[in-house]
């Protein structure tokens, strides 16, 4: 993939591959991936993987045990979605708009402006918290805060059981 197209955005920048080289406002695979940059911050649940994507959300698309996930931010959870790169484009192409969050992508623009490089749409009411998938409940956000943000989230509630009560702490 990386060899006909070396990172790009579709979609209305719903959808960003991270390329292989450094451009200017534009974060690299190696860079993204570096451990001190916010994968630690998940204290382990995104050990193992290679970041390679990402949706309008900051929802990863990454390569663990030569299989490609989606990892959700929020949770840290991972969701099979194909065998191979060449399976998840055609996954992505099937289901971009859900994949993808395309639809909201295209009306957040509309409204406000292309979305930066390095920047993503994160929602106010986390959506594992029960945040609606709505435009009144994003807001810009540089990527790489808004994961670090959202690994403080995935941190306090993985060893909770569904439906159970959230009481979140930030740190400053």
């Amino acid at each position: 993939m990386l060899i006909k197209a070396n990172g790009f955005y579709a979609y209305k920048s719903a959808l960003h591959v991270f390329s292989t080289h450094t451009a200017p406002a534009e974060i690299n695979l190696e860079d993204w991936n570096k451990e001190g940059l916010w994968r630690s911050a998940y204290q382990g649940l995104a050990d193992n993987c290679l970041f390679f994507a990402e949706d309008v959300f900051g929802g990863q698309f990454c390569i663990k045990n030569d299989e490609i996930y989606a990892f959700d931010p929020e949770t840290g959870g991972m969701e099979y979605l194909a065998s191979d790169i060449e399976g998840w484009a055609n996954v992505i192409f099937e289901d971009y708009e859900m994949l993808t969050g395309y639809p909201l992508a295209h009306d957040w623009q509309e409204l406000n402006g292309r979305i930066p490089s390095g920047s993503r749409l994160l929602p106010k009411i986390p959506f594992v918290a029960g945040g609606d998938f709505t435009l009144a409940n994003l807001y810009l956000s540089d990527a790489v805060d808004g994961m670090k943000f959202r690994a403080e989230i995935a941190v306090q509630i993985k060893d909770l059981p569904e439906g159970a009560r959230i009481e979140l702490n930030f740190s400053d």
